[in-house]
């Protein structure tokens, strides 16, 4: 067991505080209207190595530079070797509600091919890490064990809003790209690539259409296309799960334990729609007897998260089939994996996707993408919860235009994307001239930063042409395999 629950616990947990050590430089403007930056030597958990924090100060309204400012919070992960002058990487974080620079540690070691000979820049979005952060202050401290999807109501939406400051109109994906491209120049850079995943890729594609000059070259790791609105999951989580399903039926070992796992998947969600569950369970963490609440969309909504990655996907077969069993106790080291909020900054996924994207969807899109045999409607009923309630904002027309700058161009869809599916990096491969689009088989949400991907992206960005690259590592990605015993077997 103990095997099992460490796998749980540690398969996602990222490091995220960094500490400055000495101010570097200070560098200020003589004009009210024009950005002002710090950066400072400092140490980011999980790298041993220094590496440099700074700050932005960029006009909150662009369209009133003289008016109120906010600090953008950034950093730099230093090439190894500069001596090429390669122009950098900036990462464009998800969500949209992620920060990333709390992402350092993981990104200073999947792209350490990368960083040998370019910097490598994160900018917290603003709306999230240290740029402004709009959280509700709630979510922190919520009892995943306790707190149930039906809780979430229209009173913790007006209770977040009251806690949040600043004009929300401004804190949107065309803003955020202005920001870039002010550390872009404030970092005495003509031309940078970029690198989105997910949402990031909406900003990378929103930063293509404002600023092409700004760009050398251009990754977009599962696509969130302007054309395609964020946050109807129903069809691409259930075609994920049903693929999940099958590739159990593949692998011997997975079918010998699992041979009937999609019944006992639609047995444990039948009995907790029927009757939700409150029992008694040792914390994964702390030993302690802890009450578990669990209802059909909590246990659709936990399997649903695993689906993002080839490691949580390997757990579902094992959890399903304890729960099946009456073990619930799999499950709740799942639930102890996402404690804490998952790092994402609510207010401006909310403030984003209610602005941006659900006004783009209508009553006839929400039910096509309820008619699923997995999840239903459940991926909906946040939004529908909290956009009645949320400032209004509108993007031009233009904002959902398909883009089409001529960068050259690496999109990367993952086979098995829950969120993303390949069908959406088609959208962009088509109106981007000089582009191309690589499918990684049995891989899931970003797959981008495995190794494999990134020797392909860093091929890419040395040569700049998408159509002459070595892919053949990526033939070798081995098929799903899946968890067949509580030891880790």
């Amino acid at each position: 067991m103990k095997t099992f629950w460490k796998s749980l616990i540690t398969h996602r947990r990222k490091a995220r505080s960094f500490a400055a050590l000495g101010l570097m430089m200070v560098a200020g403007t003589s004009s009210a209207n024009e950005p002002t930056k710090t950066i400072e030597d400092c140490h980011v958990d999980g790298i041993k190595q220094q590496v440099q924090c700074g700050k932005l100060n960029v006009p909150e309204n662009y369209t009133q530079p003289d008016g109120e400012t906010i600090s953008v919070n950034f950093a730099v992960l230093p090439a190894i070797d500069k001596s090429e002058n390669k122009e950098p990487l900036m990462f464009l974080a998800g969500g949209p509600g992620q920060g990333a620079v709390s992402l350092a540690s993981g990104l200073f070691k999947a792209f350490n091919e990368v960083r040998k000979t370019r910097d490598i820049i994160l900018v917290d979005q603003r709306g999230t890490g240290e740029s402004h952060p709009l959280q509700c202050e709630n979510v922190e401290g919520l009892d995943a064990y306790k707190a149930l999807p039906k809780d979430f109501t229209g009173q913790e939406v007006k209770d977040c809003l009251a806690t949040l400051k600043g004009d929300l109109s401004q804190y949107n994906s065309e803003n955020a790209i202005r920001d870039f491209d002010e550390v872009r120049k404030a970092l005495g850079h003509e031309k940078i690539a970029i690198y989105g995943g997910s949402y990031g890729t909406r900003a990378g594609l929103v930063y293509m259409r404002l600023f092409p000059e700004s760009l050398s070259s251009v990754v977009l790791d599962s696509v969130g296309p302007i054309e395609v609105p964020i946050g109807l999951f129903g069809q691409s989580s259930a075609r994920s799960f049903s693929m999940l399903l099958e590739n159990c039926k593949k692998e011997e070992s997975c079918k010998k334990a699992y041979p009937n796992l999609e019944s006992e998947f639609n047995q444990v969600v039948a009995k907790l729609d029927e009757i939700p569950l409150s029992i008694s369970i040792p914390h994964p963490r702390l030993g302690t007897q802890t009450p578990l609440l669990l209802s059909k969309d909590k246990f659709i909504s936990t399997i649903f998260m695993q689906l993002y990655s080839v490691e949580g996907r390997s757990l579902v077969p094992l959890i399903i089939h304890q729960a099946f069993v009456g073990n619930f106790a799999p499950f709740a080291g799942l639930t102890a994996a996402g404690e804490g909020g998952m790092g994402m900054f609510i207010g401006l996924t909310f403030n984003i996707v209610c602005n941006e994207d659900m006004p783009k969807v209508s009553e006839e899109n929400f039910i096509a993408d309820a008619n699923n045999s997995f999840n239903g409607s459940f991926s909906h009923q946040a939004w529908k919860t909290a956009c009645p309630l949320w400032p209004q904002y509108r993007p031009s027309e233009e904002f959902y235009n398909p883009v089409t700058a001529d960068i050259p161009t690496l999109i990367i869809s993952g086979e098995l994307d829950p969120v993303t599916p390949p069908s959406n990096g088609d959208y962009s491969a088509k109106t981007i001239p000089n582009s191309k689009h690589i499918v990684m088989k049995n891989s899931s949400h970003t797959p981008g930063v495995s190794a494999c991907a990134v020797n392909v992206i860093n091929e890419f960005l040395n040569e700049k042409n998408p159509n002459d690259l070595d892919e053949s590592c990526l033939d070798d990605i081995p098929a799903e395999s899946f968890m067949t015993g509580l030891n880790g077997g």
